[in-house]
């Protein structure tokens, strides 16, 4: 149990400094949300008057507005974890007759919006899916991010003599559609110093560093408020692709094997899969191609155990992360194990941190009868 809590909030252009000691002394509640399918999200909250400095001198002077660059952090028990750096993307004012009522909301997203504010055309002669990734990336190191493509599984260079891949798209969409062909995610992990952020560009790490088990169900010993699970079904999909048989020209489906390179199983009893559906997309594509475009597929369609939950930071002792893998305890014998956590939403006022979660993995039952504490 953390028994210390800070927030530092930093603002400025292309670098970030503290800010004012008014807009902090201002600041009412701060939420920030990390998803692992798409880019991370914040939103301010601070109180105003007429008479005040953030409206008689910090709104008119343009210092919020949109695309100034925000750093929010989270000092815990002594540890500071960077909970976003972005950029505002909207403000709005709304002034009450109530004494002590009027606001000022500033709600932006994480740096990846600066790569989705112009269509740009290139073309990438002879080079694989991430060295692309990381051409693009390098456009946006003057703002702290490190890029870190992780290298397809079936790697290929396309042969310009045949192929030159272009882009006609804004930087952020071009990254999400190479990612998609690798069954790859992409987002911006922010830290691990204020100002500095990674931009992941690779599979769903679903392996190493666990996060203190969240226990349900224990009496004193429990750190969540609450946490309920759910199981769909129809969640798992099995893919297949077409072939003729050349003599007979009868057609035959062969199923995609769910590889499980990129996602590691979390759990011992996988969900079975009740759905079949053709791999989309596949004609005259080369043979690395297809096996690429089922990988991608069969990571999307392969967890139907979902978890959701809401915890207190300062009971639970740290910053529950997303995308990180985190165990579960006291839920029984079927739910407990290891999970992805696949969402976050951080929501801070002043002497108070929660967070609500979702969690994520592929079928029932633990690998091990014990989880991390």
């Amino acid at each position: 149990m953390a028994k210390s809590l800070q927030f530092l909030l930093m603002i400025g252009n292309v670098v970030a400094v503290p800010a004012p000691q008014q807009l902090m002394d201002a600041l009412q509640s701060a939420q920030v949300t990390s998803s692992v399918d798409g880019p991370s999200g914040f939103q301010l909250t601070f109180a105003v008057s007429k008479r005040s400095v953030i409206t008689e001198t910090l709104l008119p002077a343009g210092v919020l507005d949109p695309p100034a660059r925000v750093v929010l952090a989270a000092v815990v028990g002594g540890a500071t974890e960077v909970l976003m750096d972005g950029i505002i993307t909207r403000h709005e004012l709304t002034p009450s007759d109530t004494p002590g009522a009027s606001t000022l909301t500033v709600t932006g997203l994480d740096l990846t919006a600066l790569m989705d504010l112009r269509h740009e055309e290139d073309f990438f002669p002879a080079m694989p899916l991430h060295l692309r990734v990381l051409r693009i990336l390098m456009k946006y190191t003057m703002y702290g991010i490190i890029p870190a493509p992780v290298p397809a599984v079936f790697p290929t260079a396309p042969d310009p003599l045949r192929n030159i891949p272009i882009q006609s798209s804004t930087d952020l969409d071009h990254i999400y559609a190479l990612a998609s062909e690798a069954g790859y995610s992409f987002f911006l992990i922010p830290g691990p110093k204020p100002g500095i952020s990674t931009a992941y560009w690779g599979p769903q790490a679903r392996a190493g560093f666990v996060q203190p088990a969240l226990t349900v169900d224990s009496g004193t010993t429990g750190n969540v408020e609450s946490l309920s699970f759910g199981f769909d079904g129809m969640a798992r999909m099995q893919y297949t692709i077409r072939l003729t048989e050349p003599t007979t020209k009868i057609g035959i489906s062969i199923p995609v094997p769910d590889v499980s390179l990129l996602r590691p199983p979390l759990a011992v009893r996988q969900a079975v899969t009740l759905k079949e559906q053709p791999l989309p997309n596949i004609g005259g594509r080369p043979i690395v191609d297809v096996m690429l475009r089922g990988l991608s597929q069969t990571t999307k369609a392969s967890d139907a155990v979902t978890g959701n939950g809401k915890l207190d930071v300062l009971r639970y002792g740290q910053v529950l992360k997303a995308r990180n893998l985190v165990g579960v305890r006291g839920a029984g014998l079927a739910y407990d194990g290891l999970y992805y956590v696949k969402k976050v939403t951080h929501e801070i006022k002043r002497g108070e941190y929660k967070q609500s979660f979702e969690l994520t993995r592929d079928g029932f039952v633990p690998f091990v009868d014990r989880v991390g504490t």
